[in-house]
């Protein structure tokens, strides 16, 4: 099968020996970001929080304090890095938390946060979302969104500030609010209708 793409991506090969899950997310019952890690990384975190509770750690930061070398290098332990990693892997949360501040994210996802064999501390894989609020501010990161598979549907709403998600049905929805539109789509369903966008 021949699979078209608009762009790619190379990337230094590098081998992995040691793999941690570390993210930086917005807490609403905190009212600010947390930090959860895991010295499991590489797989599915919410498999790790039900099976081994007790290997996700959870610390809230204070938005004003930030991250500080203590915290940091408890983390780095936390994730069971040793020896010289302990401070490279601390360093590199430090370099996290300034990322996912300055990007205004709503979190910074890297799994796996690890170790190669040439014991250096690397970011192998990472998720960030950003806050739509914050565009105006983050123009920059925003021009990089690639919308080459997006629904054009989709991106011409957006362009008016309007949220559309396309569905299979034939009749179609404006309302304004989700709990709304969740209703009109149930009465829609309730007679025999198919709703064509959320």
């Amino acid at each position: 099968a021949v699979v078209s793409t608009q762009s790619t991506g190379v990337a230094k090969a590098l081998n992995i020996v040691k793999e941690t899950y570390l993210a930086i997310v917005l807490d609403r019952g905190f009212g600010g970001p947390v930090i959860i890690a895991s010295p499991d990384g590489g797989v599915d975190i919410e498999e790790v929080a039900e099976r081994t509770p007790e290997r996700v750690h959870k610390i809230p930061v204070d938005i004003f304090e930030g991250v500080s070398d203590e915290v940091a290098l408890d983390l780095a332990r936390k994730l069971e890095f040793v020896g010289g990693a302990v401070e490279q892997a601390a360093a590199e949360i430090k370099k996290l938390y300034e990322l996912f501040l300055g990007v205004d994210a709503t979190q910074v996802e890297v799994n796996p946060f690890g170790l190669t064999d040439e014991s250096e501390v690397v970011c192998f894989d990472a998720k960030i979302n950003f806050d739509d609020n914050a565009q105006f501010r983050q123009k920059e990161v925003f021009q990089m969104e690639d919308t080459s598979e997006s629904d054009p549907r989709e991106l011409e709403a957006a362009q008016s500030d309007l949220n559309y998600i396309a569905m299979e049905g034939n009749i179609a929805c404006l309302v304004n609010g989700a709990g709304l539109a969740m209703a009109t789509m149930d009465i829609i369903q309730l007679h025999g209708g198919s709703p064509a966008n959320f």
